[in-house]
């Protein structure tokens, strides 16, 4: 899932520095869940931006939306008749939804109430971790499902470094494992520690094309 946190109130607040009508928009999905842009932070954030506005005088209608996805052309459409009404659009998506709608809704400012952070998965209630950086070279299946260029301080690829610490903790953060240690530990239950012998070639970032793109073939 998309991981993403909310901006500080006072960018928020600067961001809609000239609109007396804004709408917020929530997505209903990845943000929904690392409680950054739901239905419920929608409305924390327009009661904060209201009760703002009375404090300090300022003329502010804010309304409030939530679409199940942000991502979708489809359910940003629906949105159409909310953002005729508004002169700004404040999203609670991510980077992806911000573009999306901003993409649908081109005679409109679309500003972004969130920083995406990461992909990642929870780890305990309200604490989520990363776990992909979508790199578009996969190599989990090598790696016994624990990802190096993620889980590893260094993002080293082919073993640990001369600096892990007794006990199998990482050099730069010795409250976290080392991403090799559990590697070859995954392995090891797998019976393929065969693979911890295996040479991964150096990845080549500056050679990834920007934006990705993928067509599914039917």
């Amino acid at each position: 899932m998309v991981v993403a946190e909310r901006k500080p109130f006072d960018e928020i607040w600067a961001m809609l520095e000239g609109y007396e009508r804004v709408l917020v928009v929530g997505c209903g999905t990845c943000v929904t869940i690392c409680w950054a842009g739901g239905e419920k932070e929608v409305g924390l954030l327009a009661a904060q931006l209201r009760l703002t506005a009375s404090r300090e005088g300022r003329k502010l209608d804010v309304r409030e939306a939530v679409v199940e996805r942000q991502c979708e052309r489809e359910m940003v459409e629906e949105l159409r008749d909310a953002v005729e009404e508004v002169d700004a659009i404040l999203s609670m998506g991510c980077g992806a939804g911000v573009q999306m709608v901003a993409e649908v809704f081109e005679e409109k400012p679309v500003f972004p109430a969130l920083n995406t952070t990461f992909i990642g998965a929870p780890e305990r209630e309200g604490v989520w971790v990363e776990r992909c950086a979508a790199c578009g070279d996969c190599m989990l299946y090598w790696t016994g499902g624990i990802c190096p260029v993620i889980r590893c301080a260094k993002g080293l690829l082919n073993g640990p470094c001369g600096g892990t610490r007794r006990g199998g903790k990482c050099e730069i953060d010795p409250e976290k494992d080392c991403a090799w240690v559990l590697i070859y530990q995954r392995l090891k239950k797998q019976g393929r520690l065969d693979l911890m012998e295996r040479y991964y070639e150096p990845k080549n970032y500056r050679a990834v094309k920007r934006p990705g793109r993928i067509v599914a073939m039917r």
